[in-house]
């Protein structure tokens, strides 16, 4: 497949019908919901396994066989092939494995995703490494940092980890994935 030739966006903004076209079926907008959700690579099979347990409302264990295999042969047959040829996922037809693409961006909106920012690990490394720093001069007295008590120093470093742990919750409580309606309401 060519990248350019085959997927209907490439830098540009996704043609509405086409995007609206993958969306229109839940089991399609389920395995992007899916993919992003997990954000790794996932085979083919163990995909059906969680759209059949969705669809079917039942644990992966307590799939039948023919559950199983109407998911796989629908996924395999029509819905992985319509989202690789639109570039919105990656598929490796030897190994089984789906990868979602850079163009799953596009779709966020649609989907009510939130686009991923900076992850917090940065926020907090950045916020450490600052704190690090500060208490380093208040401790070995250096310059105007020698006028504050190391207690207080602490005390501020503790405190602005609290206020991104804080900031954290907040955001991820307004901006949590969360399953559209769309993906509940029409199996």
């Amino acid at each position: 497949m060519s990248d350019e030739a085959s997927a209907p966006f490439g830098d540009s903004e996704v043609a509405k019908d086409t995007l609206f076209d993958l969306l229109s079926s839940p089991r399609r907008r389920f395995v992007l919901y899916y993919l992003h959700e997990e954000n790794r690579t996932i085979t083919l099979h163990d995909l059906a396994d969680e759209v059949a347990s969705w669809e079917y409302e039942k644990p992966i264990e307590d799939l039948n066989s023919q559950e199983r295999k109407r998911v796989y042969v629908s996924l395999y047959q029509t819905h992985i092939p319509k989202l690789a040829d639109s570039g919105i996922i990656d598929y490796d037809n030897d190994t089984g494995d789906i990868t979602l693409t850079d163009h799953v961006n596009e779709f966020g909106p649609y989907l009510g995703w939130e686009q991923r920012t900076v992850p917090w690990q940065l926020y907090y490394l950045g916020f450490a490494l600052v704190g690090a720093v500060f208490y380093g001069l208040v401790s070995f007295d250096v310059g105007p940092f020698a006028l504050v008590n190391d207690l207080v120093a602490g005390l501020l470093v503790i405190v602005g980890f609290v206020m991104i742990a804080t900031w954290q919750y907040m955001v991820s409580q307004r901006t949590s994935v969360r399953m559209p309606s769309e993906l509940i309401d029409e199996r």
